[in-house]
């Protein structure tokens, strides 16, 4: 399975790609549109989520709300287009087309076409500017921008509902810390029944209390002119004995596979699997799940590993975190330089988000979606729903044979 994504923020629209889909997998518009609707939800977002409509739709793959086994295309239309046409256009547009405002007086057309000479801290403006060899930022942030991740979302839901369908996988996707407010250890894990009252939490957080600690940091950041950060964790239930990963190449290793997937995603500057960092504070007598027989069949006295070992999946659920850094266009304007002048300068300020923590755990689930699927067809191979579930079923059969699961 392979998949790709293209477009700009601004521009026409995003374009996605995902090929290695079995036949069989009933899905529709709207279950993209639901997952799309998740990804915009979240305390402390910006006005932009209110008039990003994520108009989407299939062009190809699927039939009658059923995949048919070819590549599956999709596209998400930008609402904003007639704003952003001239300023991204593909064709060349005449220079005194880009120093007018569109006739309506409105000063943000013009600063909208100006050129980006201001490499903003904490994005990837300067150093796309160098290795692409670009006199302006616009290029550079247009593909960088977290707007792409709107179309990983919608891929990840054609992922989500096969592994449902084809492996009887579920996921779900909460968050744990935010702005230095963090889950109590003791308190309760969510499932998948749980995504509901999870879409519902302002913050995505499972514990009410944390919650409400959650929002007013946010409240309080944004007062200072501030951002925050957080960690969101992904756990995926239903994932048999070794199915899913190997041990034989490190590339292929799940936990790897894992790592690769969420750091690619804009802002994550940090990835655990299980206990992960708090394991290396621990003796190995209290790091690793021992290992119980009961009526004949092995079970794990806890699941600090995370569901992987080995980097294969040991049975018990998948459970990975990811660290998302403030976001980085901070509303008091961090130091620069302009890159025409060489001079020292501040950077720009749009708009921006002050906290995108609960949007990056339903990416987060999204990719994880994405890389176990990968994963798990890697083992059991299959073109149709039908074969997939055959293969599933004699690879746990044999795993009761021989008293493993």
């Amino acid at each position: 399975m392979i998949w790709l994504t293209a477009g700009e923020s601004h521009g026409e629209g995003l374009v996605g790609i995902i090929d290695g889909i079995a036949s069989g997998v009933e899905i529709t518009t709207k279950d993209l549109q639901d997952g799309l609707a998740r990804r915009r939800l979240g305390y402390g977002r910006g006005a932009r989520q209110k008039w990003e409509a994520d108009k989407v739709r299939f062009l190809g793959g699927v039939r009658h709300g059923v995949t048919t086994g070819a590549p599956i295309a999709i596209l998400i239309e930008n609402s904003e287009w007639p704003k952003w046409k001239t300023v991204m256009s593909p064709d060349p547009v005449p220079a005194s087309a880009l120093k007018v405002d569109a006739g309506k007086g409105d000063e943000r057309e013009i600063a909208r076409n100006k050129p980006l000479t201001r490499p903003r801290p904490g994005h990837a403006d300067l150093a796309g500017m160098a290795a692409y060899d670009l006199p302006d930022a616009r290029p550079v942030l247009e593909r960088a921008s977290a707007r792409e991740t709107a179309m990983r979302v919608a891929l990840g839901v054609v992922a989500q509902k096969t592994l449902e369908q084809a492996f009887g996988i579920r996921t779900v996707s909460h968050t744990v810390a935010l702005g230095g407010v963090h889950v109590p250890e003791w308190a309760p894990q969510p499932c998948a029944d749980d995504k509901a009252a999870l879409d519902e939490d302002p913050v995505r957080c499972f514990d009410a209390a944390t919650s409400a600690q959650m929002v007013a940091a946010i409240d309080e950041a944004k007062k200072q002119g501030d951002t925050l950060g957080g960690v969101v964790e992904v756990i995926a239930s239903g994932v048999p004995l070794g199915l899913a990963g190997t041990h034989v190449q490190g590339k292929r290793r799940l936990d790897a596979c894992l790592a690769e997937a969420l750091m690619s995603i804009q802002a994550i500057k940090g990835v655990e699997v299980g206990d992960g960092f708090a394991t290396a504070d621990r003796p190995g007598s209290a790091a690793h799940d021992e290992i119980l027989v009961e009526d004949g069949h092995p079970h794990r006295a806890s699941n600090r590993a995370g569901g992987i070992e080995g980097g294969m999946s040991d049975g018990e659920d998948i459970r990975v975190r990811a660290a998302l850094k403030p976001i980085s266009t901070v509303p008091r304007a961090l130091r620069t330089f302009d890159i025409e002048t060489g001079k020292a300068d501040t950077a720009i300020h749009q708009r921006s988000d002050v906290c995108a923590v609960a949007p990056a755990a339903v990416i987060a689930e999204a990719m994880v979606a994405l890389t176990l699927l990968q994963a798990l067809l890697e083992h059991t191979g299959g073109y149709s729903v039908k074969q997939i579930k055959a293969a599933v079923s004699a690879y746990v059969a044999t795993l009761n044979s021989r008293g493993l699961a």
